[in-house]
């Protein structure tokens, strides 16, 4: 595939995130909650996240803000539901490194739809547009 068809398919998966979030909303019951926004740009989230015996078992969000960080959001509660918190710890590294543009290690878990944000590095500006959920996600699991 074409490095240009790549970008359009990555743009794709980006805007499908933003228009059809994933895990949007709220989360009934006992949760840890999460509020973070970044003042550069406006962009702000509550995450929501139930950890039980170590593991992620639900993650949801609400907020507003551009594309970039409403789909880094979407895809990081998809990642992480499931996962036991060290794992989800360790995406997040990575995730953090791949902004940064380096090279990951992603043995024992798939990027899926997270690498398309991996453009994200080109545009310094943008960078903690994506990883603001990431943050908000390390926050909450190192408090509870």
């Amino acid at each position: 595939m074409s490095l240009n068809n790549l970008d359009t398919l990555y743009r794709q998966v980006i805007m499908d995130h933003y228009k059809n979030p994933r895990n949007r909303g709220n989360i009934d019951g006992d949760s840890i909650t999460v509020d973070m926004n970044n003042p550069t740009c406006g962009d702000r989230i509550q995450l929501q996240m139930q950890v039980e015996d170590g593991i992620v078992k639900n993650a949801k969000f609400d907020g507003e803000g551009c594309s970039i960080s409403m789909s880094s959001a979407s895809m990081m509660t998809q990642a992480v539901k499931g996962k036991k918190v060290e794992d989800a710890l360790r995406m997040s590294h990575e995730f953090s490194e791949m902004m940064l543009g380096k090279d990951v290690d992603t043995e024992g878990f798939d990027l899926e739809d997270i690498e398309a944000l991996q453009g994200v590095s080109k545009f310094p500006a943008r960078i903690k547009c994506a990883t603001l959920a990431w943050k908000a996600m390390e926050k909450g699991v190192r408090e509870d």
